[in-house]
């Protein structure tokens, strides 16, 4: 019989402490992508125990490297490569398996990889991918399946996304290292997950530049070589922790984070009365105070330096106990807004209209069962049971553990009260147990 896992979190209970940010999912993913563009030998480090992460190790495998992954760290080693198609039970597994299309054409000038999976949250579609590879010289190859790219051989070009596309923009990029001649990414995506590739590329031997601005250079290499590279933190986790310190209020010490990733959030926590320290504990650390309701507030989300979206499902989860009314605008993806029907059911007092979110703020939450639909969406209703009165059950983690390493063990080293439990028809266990 099947195990459902899910996370009772008892309500309540204050954050106070200390804990570290863990490794950046999004620059991860696509710089263990780019480890296929060498035959020597890659080590990265501070890596995420996430299931994304071993997705991404088990396709690499599929592929024909060598890989070993223990505590945070993964060697890859893609001498041979036996396989150009990444398989469909892989691809569905998250969004970011789509990186392999420029990885294996910037290597073999050939790859496969069926439509990706990934969280629910609108539409993401491929075209500035395309836009890109067929600018380099790929043949590309588009039906009901998924997408095939090809090339003879791969030429730089100048690139104009019609969007700044985070995903074409690193995908682009993959392809482009290795390419004859210069390549220009013109409105490149800006977010610090695109600067930390760039880097990892350029101590691979890549001559990348701009990375963080709206054009990215790239001056082709005939070949890349091995090395070892840490990733950076995790800005969403980071922001994350942020805001669950915020919403109990806590005094949260996180340290491994970067300040200067975090402004967006960052200045609308102090909008709304929290206090947060980014200088005199080490430029490596936020430290957030809270006491007493939030106050309301506005905002958009939009492209990096913009308050990301991924942030704005737990920023709702906050801003449903604020003193007033607050108006959140969608401009990234049309169906980020499902989470406030389970928050309905916590005694929150919404109203959404198209991509705009009214959201009344109430007195206090109530605790009840409820369901994750996407990873940050889980990541919100977690927030929103360590607010809560009474306990809250969030289901579907298998969302949460996409993206966040045990989430709930460091919020209880932090002072929450949080199980991790499995159902078995009408029998709980503690998972592990």
């Amino acid at each position: 019989m099947q195990k459902e896992a899910f996370l009772r979190i008892h309500g309540g209970f204050r954050l106070e402490g200390e804990v570290f940010a863990g490794g950046g999912k999004n620059a991860a993913l696509a710089i263990l992508s780019a480890a296929i563009l060498t035959e020597e030998l890659c080590v990265i480090e501070n890596l995420p125990m996430i299931d994304d992460i071993f997705a991404m190790r088990d396709i690499l495998q599929v592929l024909g490297a060598k890989v070993e992954f223990s505590k945070n760290v993964m060697r890859i080693e893609a001498r041979t490569l036996r396989a150009h198609a990444v398989p469909d039970a892989l691809a569905h597994k998250l969004r970011a398996s789509y990186y392999f299309l420029g990885a294996l054409l910037g290597r073999t000038q050939e790859g496969i990889v069926p439509f990706p999976g990934g969280c629910a949250i609108g539409s993401r579609l491929m075209d500035q991918h395309i836009k890109g590879f067929e600018a380099l010289g790929a043949h590309v190859y588009e039906d009901s399946e998924g997408i095939s790219v090809k090339a003879s051989s791969l030429r730089g070009s100048v690139v104009y996304l019609d969007i700044p596309s985070v995903g074409a923009t690193i995908n682009t990029m993959l392809a482009a290292v290795l390419a004859a001649g210069s390549t220009e990414i013109v409105n490149a995506g800006k977010e610090p997950h695109i600067v930390d590739l760039a880097n990892f590329l350029n101590a691979m031997g890549a001559s990348v530049r701009g990375a963080g601005t709206d054009t990215i250079r790239i001056k082709g290499v005939p070949k890349l070589h091995g090395c070892s590279y840490a990733v950076i933190p995790d800005q969403i986790e980071t922001g994350t922790l942020m805001i669950a310190a915020a919403a109990t209020g806590g005094d949260v010490l996180i340290r491994g984070a970067l300040p200067t990733h975090m402004e967006a959030l960052t200045a609308k926590l102090l909008e709304i009365g929290v206090r947060v320290d980014d200088t005199g504990t080490g430029e490596d650390s936020i430290r957030i105070r809270s006491e007493g309701r939030p106050r309301r507030v506005n905002f958009k989300t939009q492209p990096y330096p913009g308050f990301p979206t991924d942030l704005q499902q737990p920023m709702t989860a906050l801003l449903s106990v604020a003193d007033g009314v607050s108006v959140i605008q969608e401009t990234i993806f049309e169906s980020r807004f499902r989470h406030l029907e389970e928050l309905r059911r916590m005694g929150g007092k919404f109203t959404v209209k198209d991509r705009i979110a009214v959201i009344e703020g109430v007195e206090h939450l109530t605790g009840c069962p409820v369901t994750a639909t996407d990873l940050r969406a889980g990541a919100a209703l977690v927030i929103a049971g360590l607010m809560a009165q009474g306990v809250t059950e969030v289901h579907d983690i298998h969302y949460i553990d996409r993206g966040y390493e045990f989430i709930e063990r460091k919020l209880n080293a932090l002072g929450a009260k949080i199980e991790r439990l499995e159902r078995i028809g009408p029998l709980e266990i503690a998972a592990g147990d």
